[in-house]
């Protein structure tokens, strides 16, 4: 019982910190979500193997599915990046600007 109360603080704790970084950046940098999964990883391998071996694998699975998360959340910013650039630009060109909801909101000279 010690163990699962163990592991599932742990796995908390990996969900918590992973939160932290959840700033929108489009700068192609997935480094710090490879070294939060990694830390994870080893962290709930060790835990869960109760040795040295299952934390380093854990350790690298936890590191390259940060890496693919990094990378998922990087293409995904900057494609939200271009699509308000793009919408910037045909605003200008227009009399109006579109809120959140989408309505429309005229400009009076």
């Amino acid at each position: 019982m010690r163990r699962l109360a163990m592991i599932t603080a742990a796995a908390a704790l990996v969900l918590g910190v992973g939160t932290v970084s959840a700033s929108a950046a489009c700068n192609n940098d997935a480094s710090t979500e490879t070294v939060l999964g990694a830390g994870a990883g080893a962290a709930v391998g060790g835990i869960a193997s109760n040795s040295i071996g299952g934390a380093l694998i854990g350790g690298v699975a936890g590191g390259l599915i940060g890496n693919t998360i990094g990378h998922s959340n990087n293409r995904e910013d900057c494609r939200r990046a271009a699509n308000n650039r793009r919408e910037i630009r045909r605003e200008r060109s227009q009399n109006y600007y579109l809120d959140r909801e989408g309505r429309r909101h005229y400009y009076y000279r």
